[in-house]
């Protein structure tokens, strides 16, 4: 009879979505050499080879895909019961990690830790800084368990099987300009297509906020803007527009309320939209992971609706 142990089959769900024992230990703490010697000891338990030398690395076998198969219903089968379990108890504790983008972090996730802080004292909560692409291989493997991210009109990003998308905010973006900018002076909304001689700031290049971007320059203005300046940090951006006199454009969430030194405009040529989605495995949710989502939509309807920046 074969006993499987339940940690080395999470190391082997981990490379099975991961490719590499190197980025296996990254994403879990270890080292590579623990790694390959806990999947060795799996090969033993399970009395087969499950992986193969390829070039300088390693891959799957046949019988390492079909344990891998088995892995994720078995360590999914193991989060339920846990879930189950905490329920059945009526206790709200544990640990839930949570990552997502700048704007979501700030404006949602951190009220939402000191509510649960108030709340839920036995529930610890860890926060990452995390853009969607970055977290979405880890949420479905279970290293986190609730992404807060992004999407942009005509700029769909990746659902994956297996996790669940639920919305939570939608906000309008704006072009973000210095207030000396020529076009700023007219107070009314500026045309992307007027843009074409400006210097552009951006998120980092395979972000949403980049594609998007780019996307509206060419779609509505005909060309390639100059993107010279690139951070995923919105206050850096700001910091650029207002120092660089570069020019954005940035979801409302991220915005200031009342700053001098910004224009803050709507787009000539049409209404762009960004919305925000909580990912989550589609699994059974933890009590305390339910709390913390009610804690981050409670929040949601804190924003005032009635401000300007998010219609």
């Amino acid at each position: 009879m074969i006993e499987l142990d339940l940690r080395r089959l999470r190391f082997l769900r981990e490379f099975e979505e991961r490719g590499t024992l190197a980025a296996v230990a990254a994403a879990l703490g270890y080292s590579p050499s623990t790694i390959s010697q806990q999947l060795a000891l799996l090969e033993k338990d399970v009395g087969a080879r499950l992986l193969d030398k390829a070039g300088r690395g390693v891959r799957l076998t046949d019988a390492g895909h079909l344990l891998a198969q088995h892995a994720r219903v078995l360590l999914s089968a193991a989060e339920a019961a846990e879930a189950d379990l905490a329920a059945l108890s009526g206790d709200i504790r544990g640990t839930v990690r949570a990552g997502g983008l700048q704007s979501a972090a700030r404006r949602l996730l951190i009220p939402a830790v000191a509510r649960m802080k108030a709340d839920h004292p036995q529930v610890r909560v860890e926060i990452f800084e995390l853009e969607l692409e970055q977290s979405l291989p880890g949420l479905r493997l279970g290293a986190v368990d609730l992404v807060i991210g992004d999407e942009y009109d005509s700029h769909p990003r990746p659902r994956p099987a297996g996790l669940c998308f639920t919305p939570l905010l939608e906000e309008s973006l704006k072009i973000v300009l210095p207030a000396a900018h020529p076009l700023a002076q007219a107070g009314g909304p500026v045309a992307v297509t007027d843009l074409r001689s400006d210097i552009w700031t951006a998120s980092a290049e395979g972000t949403g906020h980049h594609a998007m971007v780019v996307g509206t320059c060419r779609a509505l203005g005909g060309y390639e803007p100059d993107l010279r300046h690139r951070s995923s940090d919105a206050d850096v951006q700001l910091e650029l527009v207002r120092a660089a006199t570069a020019v954005a454009l940035l979801p409302a969430l991220t915005l200031p309320s009342n700053d001098p030194a910004l224009a803050i405009r709507d787009i000539a040529e049409t209404t762009l939209r960004r919305r925000l989605v909580a990912a989550t495995r589609d699994t059974p949710p933890a009590p305390s992971l339910t709390a913390l989502l009610t804690a981050v939509t409670d929040q949601v309807h804190n924003l005032d609706p009635k401000n300007s920046r998010f219609r």
